[in-house]
């Protein structure tokens, strides 16, 4: 399946449950609201999938479930993020097998690379594959950066298509643009810099809290796809405190609870990481609990202001 990159697209959580396997029920409930809303594709094993954690044969299970569910209306993408190229490759391998649509693809994990080297990386991995890759570009979080001067050298792959933009620069959107105009599809990966990158032109969004908030998500895409930057502004403010959830090192734990708390998710993760409990529980399921009353009462004056 081709991917446009453009729209919004899901970082999913692992659903699992309280035995420690794959809750794939409720991946598939969780999925079908997705759907729904109207997301545009959908990534497994990042991050927020705590992909640290999951062995092969259960990032197989998810693709091979999502495809599944699917039954084609979606592309599925799944992250690599391995430390050593030949792990990479093995990976991106098993990726086509399984029949996932694309990779989210980051630098090696662990050793920071110099210009070089994160080159001779993406190029070596992508000449492996025929699926089409975004690139993950967080040095905040992952240490190194891709640099424009490696953009340039990588725009005569063909299957590196799309970065999934996490410099928390968002003047980095419009560097992009000026140098290389639509070679690259952007997509904003912070969710609290959602609107001001699609503002400066981003053509997308890897979204977290769309995992417990799929039709919020859309619909502020779509506000900004149709020009509506009013009402967009009035519903990004109602969003940024749950937005904020995810820029925090513990983004799955009170994502996961997010999902729980609006119906199409649960709390369980995998250790080391540990369910939230006292005053932090207390803290973070009132700033769910609050925005989750603010939307509804949104909601009703618009029905009132429509009838």
């Amino acid at each position: 399946m081709s991917i446009s990159w453009k729209g919004i697209f899901p970082a999913l959580t692992t659903k699992f449950t309280a035995n420690d396997e794959l809750d794939l029920a409720l991946f598939g409930k969780n999925l079908d609201a997705q759907v729904s809303a109207g997301v545009h594709g959908i990534i497994l094993g990042g991050t927020l999938g705590e992909a640290s954690v999951l062995t092969t044969n259960e990032k197989e299970q998810l693709v091979r479930f999502a495809i599944d569910r699917l039954q084609g209306q979606l592309p599925v993408i799944i992250n690599i993020a391995e430390g050593s190229t030949k792990e990479a490759v093995a990976q991106t391998g098993l990726a086509e097998k399984w029949g996932a649509s694309g990779l989210m693809l980051l630098p090696p994990m662990r050793y920071k690379p110099d210009h070089r080297e994160t080159v001779t990386y993406f190029k070596t991995i992508a000449s492996q594959t025929s699926l089409p890759i975004m690139i993950y570009n967080n040095p905040v979080d992952y240490k190194t950066e891709i640099t424009l001067d490696m953009f340039d050298e990588l725009t005569a792959i063909s299957n590196i298509q799309a970065v999934k933009e996490s410099t928390r620069d968002v003047t980095n959107v419009t560097r992009m643009i000026n140098r290389f105009g639509d070679r690259y599809k952007i997509l904003c990966g912070v969710d609290t810099l959602a609107l001001e990158e699609l503002a400066a032109g981003a053509d997308g969004w890897v979204a977290g809290l769309v995992c417990a908030f799929p039709k919020e998500t859309v619909t502020l895409y779509n506000l900004m796809l149709a020009g509506n930057l009013k009402e967009a502004r009035s519903l990004y403010q109602w969003f940024m405190p749950l937005l904020e959830l995810d820029i925090h090192p513990k983004l799955v734990q009170y994502i996961k609870l997010a999902e729980s708390m609006t119906g199409i998710g649960s709390e369980y993760l995998r250790a080391p990481r540990l369910i939230l409990e006292g005053e932090e529980r207390n803290k973070i399921s009132a700033i769910i609990n609050d925005a989750m009353k603010k939307i509804r009462l949104l909601q009703n004056e618009k029905l009132k202001m429509n009838n």
